[in-house]
């Protein structure tokens, strides 16, 4: 892991979150293709990150999905990862 500006870190994949992506694919979260998406949730459950964010509504911020995500995680004894659109995070100006 290393620094990469003032709010980037960036995460080098590991055996451990190579493991829990194949089990988010063996277990039927998503298939095969969606390998990178699912290494990218499981770096982020893994390295305890307090918010995922996304624009893919297919594979990664999609309720189902959710559910399947961090149901394996809480089985293999890390906390739920909140997973959410950046749109959950825009303020917005009240012209009133």
């Amino acid at each position: 892991m290393h620094q990469a500006g003032r709010n980037c870190i960036f995460i080098e994949t590991n055996d451990e979150a190579v493991e829990l992506a194949a089990q988010y694919i063996a277990e039927g979260v998503v298939g095969q293709t969606s390998f990178a998406d699912c290494l990218h949730i499981a770096l982020a459950t893994i390295k305890r990150a307090d918010y995922l964010i996304s624009w893919n509504f297919k594979h990664i911020v999609n309720v189902l999905r959710i559910r399947g995500y961090n149901s394996i995680n809480i089985k293999n004894g890390y906390k739920e990862l909140e997973i959410r659109s950046p749109r959950d995070f825009m303020i917005y100006e009240d012209n009133n």
